[in-house]
């Protein structure tokens, strides 16, 4: 993969290249692109043995980080080798560039681990289980999504006491899924395709006794969690009629001169114009009374996060959350985004890939020096997200394949399901082949974690660990 995907040039997009081909032509150009690069091939780990440097990678991705907060994002990787994995973003992105890939660009999520695959409420009301973190999308190989994704089923599984076994059939049945349904999405039409979508019920159905019991627990509590009662609560104080954000340091603190003032608003009131109409005449509805810093996820860890707290009375509140968009950690390998402002970047990438976005969508950049760029979204509406801790052998067999789906589904939006279809073919040798380099990949992991821990136990990394 070189920068050439990104040259003016050169479309985006796979589905770019041939619009006026048949279904046939576009087949047969993937079956010709899988004689280039045979399935086989995706089985093997090519690690560069020159230039790839763990801690190096670690640190350069600190440059513009808040300080005092990178020792908690070490804190949290510390944890255990899939921490280490979903903090590392930028470290496998490096090793995917090295990979064979058969030549379809797609929207790829760019930190596609299990842990941000999750349920939502949409705008309807509805329960959809998607993805939902899209901090590093960019157009890329479908490939880069789907190893990264099945990397992180293994290592779920070994950070769960179970067998590798267990992690590898993971990783098999994820990988099948989103073979079978590429299939099913090219019989489709392209509105079908967009309009496609994985509701929470499908997957409670799937699930059986105690897996099911704790799906359905989990809902409820995400429901809890979410109203407005239960977040003034946890997050809110009143304090002589004035409601502000409570002061829970470091993980939620004011910070000295960033208030709810004119600069702040100025800021506000360019999200407000990334919104459509309608949505602006609802956010309307609430003022802006108060900014707080939140440290949140971990990769995150470091970066300019925050909540807004919007009120339009004491007992009708609507929180925000504010995240820096980054560069991607796909950039140097994919060539620059054709977006300017990197939160413009999140917002659009994740409006290709998901099947219903938050109502608050939107971005803006900070109002004072060294002007970070952000994206804005509700803080919780209904959000669930995939605990593997909890995971039975039985979750191993279920979700990966519902992750599978959705990511085939995420891909088949942008991507050419046609010429997907013909590469990827009927056999298994795909899913088999994405087993082994999963298995492979996490063991590198391992390895890599072991570097990491080095390093933290030396002082070169300093740590701090808060719950």
């Amino acid at each position: 993969m070189t920068k050439r995907s990104q040259d003016k040039k050169n479309p985006r997009f796979a589905a770019e290249l041939n619009r006026g081909a048949t279904r046939a032509e576009r087949k047969a150009a993937g079956k010709a692109a899988r004689q280039q690069t045979p399935l086989e091939l995706h089985a093997k780990l090519r690690i560069p043995r020159t230039g790839r440097d763990v801690i190096g990678v670690l640190e350069k991705s600190n440059v513009g980080r808040i300080k005092e907060l990178v020792p908690i994002r070490y804190g949290r990787m510390l944890v255990s080798p899939f921490t280490f994995y979903r903090g590392s973003a930028a470290l496998m992105a490096f090793d995917l560039a090295h990979t064979p890939t058969s030549g379809c660009i797609v929207q790829a999520c760019g930190d596609c681990h299990i842990q941000n695959f999750g349920g939502f409420a949409t705008p309807e009301r509805k329960l959809l289980v998607d993805m939902n973190d899209f901090d590093e999308t960019m157009p890329a190989p479908w490939e880069w999504d789907v190893k990264r994704l099945a990397a992180s089923l293994v290592l779920a599984a070994i950070a769960n006491d179970v067998s590798l076994e267990v992690g590898r059939e993971a990783a098999f049945r994820m990988a099948q899924r989103y073979r079978e349904h590429i299939a099913e999405l090219s019989d489709m039409s392209h509105l079908e395709v967009w309009y496609s979508h994985i509701e929470m019920k499908k997957v409670l159905d799937m699930s059986k006794g105690g897996t099911r019991a704790r799906g359905e627990k989990l809902v409820q509590e995400a429901i809890k969690k979410s109203s407005p009662e239960v977040l003034m609560d946890k997050l809110v104080v009143s304090t002589g009629g004035r409601l502000r954000f409570k002061d829970v340091p470091p993980l939620q603190t004011h910070i000295e001169g960033v208030l709810a003032g004119e600069h702040e608003k100025q800021a506000f009131e360019a999200y407000r114009k990334t919104l459509q109409e309608h949505r602006r005449v609802l956010l309307d509805r609430y003022e802006m009374v108060d900014i707080a810093r939140k440290v949140v996820g971990i990769g995150s860890v470091g970066t300019m996060c925050g909540v807004i707290l919007m009120a339009s009375s004491e007992d009708d509140i609507l929180i925000l959350q504010l995240k820096e968009a980054r560069n991607s950690v796909l950039e140097p390998y994919v060539g620059k985004s054709t977006y300017k402002h990197q939160g413009e970047r999140v917002v659009a990438g994740q409006q290709i890939m998901q099947a219903a976005t938050d109502y608050f969508l939107g971005w803006t950049t900070g109002p004072a020096p060294p002007l970070r760029h952000f994206y804005i979204r509700q803080l919780r509406d209904v959000k669930i997200g995939v605990n593997t801790a909890l995971w039975d052998k039985n979750d191993f067999k279920i979700f990966p394949e519902v992750a599978g789906q959705i990511l085939a589904r995420a891909h088949a939006r942008s991507g050419d399901a046609w010429f997907m279809e013909g590469y990827l073919g009927k056999s298994q040798a795909f899913d088999e082949a994405i087993g082994e380099y999963a298995v492979a990949y996490a063991k590198q992991t391992e390895r890599d974690y072991t570097q990491f821990m080095k390093a933290c136990k030396s002082g070169r990394l300093k740590v701090e660990s808060i719950d």
